[in-house]
Order: structure tokens, then C-alpha cells, then sequence
């Protein structure tokens, strides 16, 4: 089916089934509701720089450093941050994690929700605008692709031009470039998990397992992807954020907002003209609020859930306000309620610490209090006791009764320990195997532990007993329930 471009826009026409007839009204009002339909929209996103575009170019910088920097840093003679799924070690910096621990990955996700929570009742969509991967390297490949082939203007007269060889020879250079980054990003990613020096020597020398070649390759056609071609589709059709975001808005919550009553009537004008007596408010129908909108939508129409509250209409309107010589603000970051009763900043800021956002803010802060106090008070080793199935309970020489336990100790420290083993919880009850071991740094080892007692030391049945763990280098202790049978 043949499309038609009508002033930039992509246009499918839809076939009427034979017979079709409009209805009534839409035949006087001279409208088909099976008229042509714009099937999509190439959005080429206009150049936009102050205080908005410096704050997401400043998140740009921030993110981008810590993701690509943070695996080349080192702690010792190790990888600074490396989650090791293969030995099941996850380091960060003099931190050593095991699966056990997985109640700390708990932790951070339920922070980084309610830190969203926190963050979106206050001003919208801060999270989207500014720190989203997908914002991020969005604003990242159109940088590329400015320098590239040219602003937004240059780009939509080279797009609607037939294929020459300076349009071949820019957009291939483009792609190479968003490719180059994007491998580099899903090189980096795999960084984390496999240590990044050797990853980068078996890149180099193609010599890498199945599961890196998969993940850097994934990885990195996904940023290609996202950043280059589907860009605020992700935002407007697969982000579940964008659906459910305002279940977390109220009239008190910093949107990007539109001054109807300052803007409207809208119309052009020249500079020296005297608005009040052409009766137009200060909306001078630039359309460069569209222009600059990374999703391309009309901030003038009211909040859309489109809207990832980047600012950048904010910061063009700015621009064309001071060319006019009218106040700013025309477009900027407020609530409905300050919009409908005219509040000063002041006041503004002041309902913005309301019960929800208190609410949110103390659990934030208990729970981020909760798990920094865990971390601190977090042994330097961790013990499991296992009893050996294969013998339950036995009777050994001199009648005493044996029970075989196995312990792992885990070695969360940067540093070889050596660990002592005692057991109590019944009259003569004793170690009689080695229970001595060394770990090495960041290690886990298995200690058979053989407890005997007395023929005569307890009665026919299950007993509660408690085996103690000394670090003798550390001078700390743990301790670790289990049971101890007497046979009949």
C-alpha cells in the first residue's frame, strides 16, 4: 500500500469496503472517519541548550562515567565491582556478597522503587528525562547524529532527497558510529560479570565463551536499536512507567506545564509588536516546543503521558520569551494548583511536602537506615550447617554415639582467616574430628565435623545443640543451631 508525505508526515490511506457510505454528519461536516490515517511520524528532534539541557547533558556525563569507568577500577588485586556468577562471589569494592545475601539485592530494589515513588510525587517523570538508560543514550546517538548530518532541519531536506553518495557515505558513518558505542556498551556490561581485563583479551584475540559472545552482542544491538531507531517509541509504547505514572501525580506534583492563561490566544507577531492591542497572549505559535520534544508531542495540549518531563520545551520557549522580551515561564516545571491559584515559587515548593511525600521519604529512610546498619553490624564470615545424611547417627568405639555434620564456611574478607570450631548443648558432648580450618580471601570451604557423646550423655531422641565458629585472626565468633540424635 502506497504511503503519501504531506507536510512531513507519513500518511497510509485505508481502503473502504465496497458499498461503504460515510455517516450523515460526518458527510455534512464534510470528514471521512475512513480518510487517510497517519500510520507513524519520523520525529527529528531540534537542538535545544540551558538549564534543562545542561542538567540532562550533566546526568549524561555522571552515568556514563560511573557505567564505563566503574569495572576498570580495582580494589586490591581484584575488579572494584564484579558480580562473579560463576564462583558466586559478587564484589563491591571491600564488600564480598554471597547468594545468601540476597536479602541486600532486596533491599536496593525496594529502595530504587520507593526512591521512584518519592521522586515522581514530587516532580513527574525526573527518573525518564534525566536518568533512563533509554533517555540517556537516546540523547547520546542524537548527538552523533547532529554532528554527523546536521541539525533538524538539515536532516528532514537530506531524508526527503533521493539516495546520493554524500547521504550514503553520512548515514553509513552514523550507523558506525552508533554501532561502535553500542558494542563498547555491551562490551562494558559484560564487564560486571566476567572480569573486564580478560574479557577485553579474548575479545580481541575472539576468543570469548558462548555466553559473553551472546551478551555483548545482545546487549549491544539493543542499545543500537533502542537509542537509534525505536527512541521514544520505547517511551510512548513498551515503558509500563508511562501507563501507570499518574497513579503517583496529584495537583501538588512538578510537571512541565504550559501557561494557557498567560500563552492563549497564541499567533505570530514581530518584536515591536504590541501584544495587548493585537490581542494575543505571550504564545507567539513558534511551534518550537514540538520542535525540540524528544517524543514529539505539543506540550501546549496539557499533560500527556507521552511527556518524560525532560525540560527541553522549557528551555526553547525560554529562548524565544528573552528574544521577545517577555518574562520567562511561559512553559516551565510547576503544579495545577499553583497554576489555578497563581502561587509564588515559595508557595509552590511549600505544598509540595505533603503527606505523600513524607510518607515516602521516611520509609525511604528507614529502610535505607536498616540496611546500612545491617551492613555494618554484617559478620566478616558466614557458616551453614549441613547433617550428613548418609550416617544420621552411629554407635563408635567405647560405645559413644557419633553424628557427622558438614560446615561451609564463608570467608567474607579480603584476607586468609583461620576459623575454630567448638560444639555444646549436651553433657559431654565433643568435637573428635580436626576442627581447624583456613579460608583463603573471599572463599568458602567444607569442614566434616565429627560430634561424639557419652553412652550414657542423653536420653533416646533429638537434641538441640549449638556449634560456635571462632575467627582466630579476627577475634569473632557465630554460631549455628542444629541437632544431635541419640539412636534407641
Amino acid at each position: 500500500m502506497n504511503s503519501e508525505t504531506v507536510g512531513g508526515r507519513k500518511f497510509v490511506p485505508i481502503i473502504a469496503p465496497e458499498g461503504y457510505q460515510p455517516p450523515e454528519s460526518h458527510r455534512e461536516l464534510d470528514w471521512d472517519p475512513l480518510a487517510p490515517y497517519a500510520a507513524q511520524q519520523t520525529i527529528y528532534p531540534r537542538s535545544v541548550s540551558g538549564l534543562f539541557s545542561n542538567w540532562r547533558w550533566g546526568m549524561v556525563w555522571l552515568t556514563q562515567i560511573i557505567f564505563y569507568g566503574l569495572p576498570w577500577l580495582e580494589w586490591g588485586e581484584r575488579q572494584a565491582v564484579l558480580f562473579d556468577l560463576a564462583s558466586r562471589r559478587f564484589y563491591i569494592f571491600g564488600l564480598v556478597l554471597y547468594p545468601q545475601d540476597f536479602i541486600y539485592l532486596t533491599g536496593l530494589l525496594v529502595i530504587s522503587a520507593f526512591s521512584l515513588f518519592l521522586f515522581t510525587a514530587v516532580a513527574g517523570r525526573l527518573w525518564c528525562g534525566y536518568a533512563c538508560p533509554q533517555t540517556v543514550y537516546t540523547e547520546m546517538f542524537l548527538w552523533i547524529e547532529k554532528k554527523v548530518e546536521g541539525d533538524r532541519s538539515a536532516r528532514m531536506r537530506r531524508d526527503a532527497k533521493s539516495v546520493s553518495m554524500e547521504k550514503v557515505l553520512r548515514k553509513s558513518t552514523k550507523h558506525l558510529l552508533w554501532l561502535a558505542v553500542a558494542l563498547w556498551t555491551g562490551f562494558t556490561f559484560v564487564g560486571y560479570f566476567t572480569p573486564i581485563k580478560a574479557h577485553g583479551a579474548d575479545f580481541l584475540q575472539m576468543s570469548m565463551g558462548s555466553w559473553e559472545v551472546f551478551w555483548t552482542f545482545f546487549y549491544g544491538f539493543a542499545t543500537y536499536g533502542n537509542a537509534g531507531f525505536m527512541r521514544e517509541m520505547v517511551c510512548k509504547h513498551m515503558c509500563p512507567y508511562a501507563r501507570f505514572q499518574s497513579a503517583m501525580f496529584d495537583k501538588d506534583t512538578l510537571i512541565v506545564t504550559y501557561d494557557r492563561e498567560r500563552g492563549e490566544p497564541r499567533g505570530g507577531r514581530s518584536r515591536k509588536a504590541d501584544a495587548a492591542k493585537l490581542n494575543l497572549g505571550a504564545c507567539v505559535d513558534c511551534s518550537l516546543c514540538f520542535q525540540v520534544c524528544p517524543t514529539g508531542i505539543d506540550i501546549r495540549k496539557g499533560l500527556q503521558y507521552e511527556c518524560i518531563g525532560c525540560g527541553a520545551c522549557a528551555d526553547v520557549c525560554d529562548g524565544v520569551m528573552d528574544k521577545m522580551g517577555y518574562a520567562r515561564g511561559l512553559v516551565k516545571y510547576t503544579t495545577e494548583h499553583a497554576m489555578q491559584q497563581h502561587w509564588t515559587q515559595s508557595q509552590t515548593l511549600r505544598h509540595i511536602l505533603r503527606p505523600r511525600v513524607l510518607i515516602y521519604a521516611s520509609i525511604l529512610l528507614v529502610i535505607i537506615l536498616a540496611m546500612v546498619i545491617s551492613l555494618a553490624v554484617r559478620k566478616p564470615f558466614r557458616v551453614d550447617v549441613i547433617r550428613d545424611r548418609g550416617v544420621m547417627a552411629r554407635v563408635v568405639e567405647g560405645g559413644r554415639i557419633e553424628n557427622v555434620y558438614r560446615l561451609q564456611i564463608m570467608n567474607a574478607t579480603e584476607s586468609m582467616q583461620h576459623y575454630k570450631v567448638t560444639i555444646s548443648g549436651l553433657p559431654g558432648l565433643e568435637v573428635k574430628s580436626d576442627n581447624e580450618l583456613a579460608v583463603a580471601a573471599a572463599q568458602a570451604r567444607w569442614l566434616v565435623v565429627r560430634a561424639q557423646l557419652p553412652p550414657d550423655g542423653a536420653q533416646p531422641g533429638s537434641h538441640p545443640i549449638k556449634f560456635r565458629i571462632y575467627s582466630m585472626d579476627m577475634q569473632d565468633h557465630d554460631s549455628e543451631k542444629s541437632v544431635f540424635l541419640v539412636p534407641n
